[in-house]
């Protein structure tokens, strides 16, 4: 019985924390971010959406976030979790004039 409860309080506790995530979306239009900086917290979500009719790459070389997300085309969208804290600074490998910075607090 005691194993059972201690089973049960972890999936409760992994469900709270699953709904404490928030999910955040970034539009690429116009060649841009539709936003220059967004401030989030460690698990939160952000999903990049490509509204442009031509291809983007979204990338980050930052420690606290490494990935690529490859190329993808209008109407597409990747997402990113986001496990740790810190300044991830985010670019097109496309368009490198695209960049944005994604403050990840604890």
């Amino acid at each position: 019985m005691t194993n059972l409860r201690f089973t049960a309080g972890i999936v409760l506790l992994a469900l709270v924390g699953s709904a404490n995530a928030g999910d955040f979306v970034v539009a690429q239009k116009a060649k841009a971010f539709s936003v220059k900086k967004l401030n989030i917290k460690v698990g939160d979500t952000v999903k990049f959406v490509n509204e442009d009719a031509m291809v983007h790459n979204v990338f980050s070389l930052s420690d606290a976030k490494s990935f690529d997300l490859g190329a993808y085309g209008q109407g597409a969208s990747k997402s990113v979790t986001f496990d740790k804290p810190g300044t991830v600074e985010v670019e097109c490998a496309v368009h490198p004039d695209m960049k944005m910075v994604i403050e990840v607090a604890k």
